[in-house]
């Protein structure tokens, strides 16, 4: 198993057809699926189609979101990191979007933080992308919060699948800052 991201407490890898249970049990939470969409799966073999889909995602475009794995417990917390957009939102198209979502027993550990934090590095400094967008329904303060202490800055809201929600966009932060804000992540 090929790790790509490192942070303190966490790695990121591809998601793997393994990965079907963590990903049964995160998606098929209401709660987790509250602010993207309100439609959790209802059976494995959604979650099955779902890695299929991101693993065709690697293939097709270099990136797609990674499982995020607990060191300690080598447990599957969530998926995160990048998704290449083709399709048009928010008046943009083919470019690199930031997410996370995790598992309802794994939130309010600061991991959505860490491996933001860990993604960003990795998009910058190993990808060397240009420029990360990001979206988030406008009541999910957590998540906001999560992407502006992140460096994203706010540029609109727009409407999205039926509701308003808040776009972020992050360019590559000069190294002399961008070290204090990374300086216990490793890649």
């Amino acid at each position: 198993m090929k790790v790509i991201i490192e942070t303190d407490r966490l790695y990121l890898r591809e998601l793997l057809p393994g990965d079907v249970q963590g990903m049964f049990e995160m998606d098929s939470d209401p709660d987790v699926h509250r602010f993207v969409g309100r439609s959790p799966v209802k059976t494995l073999d959604e979650s099955i189609k779902a890695i299929e889909n991101i693993r065709r995602q690697y293939k097709d475009f270099g990136v797609a979101r990674l499982a995020i794995i607990e060191k300690v417990t080598e447990g599957f917390v969530g998926w995160g990191g990048l998704k290449f957009i083709t399709e048009n939102v928010n008046g943009f198209q083919n470019y690199h979007d930031l997410g996370y979502r995790f598992i309802k027993r794994y939130w309010g550990k600061g991991y959505a933080k860490e491996s933001t934090k860990g993604v960003i590095k990795y998009a910058f400094e190993k990808l060397k992308l240009p420029v990360i967008y990001a979206i988030a329904d406008l009541e999910h303060k957590a998540s906001r919060n999560v992407l502006e202490s992140s460096g994203f800055d706010f540029v609109n809201s727009f409407e999205y699948d039926g509701d308003p929600h808040a776009w972020y966009k992050l360019s590559p932060i000069p190294v002399h800052k961008r070290t204090a804000l990374f300086d216990s992540e490793q890649i």
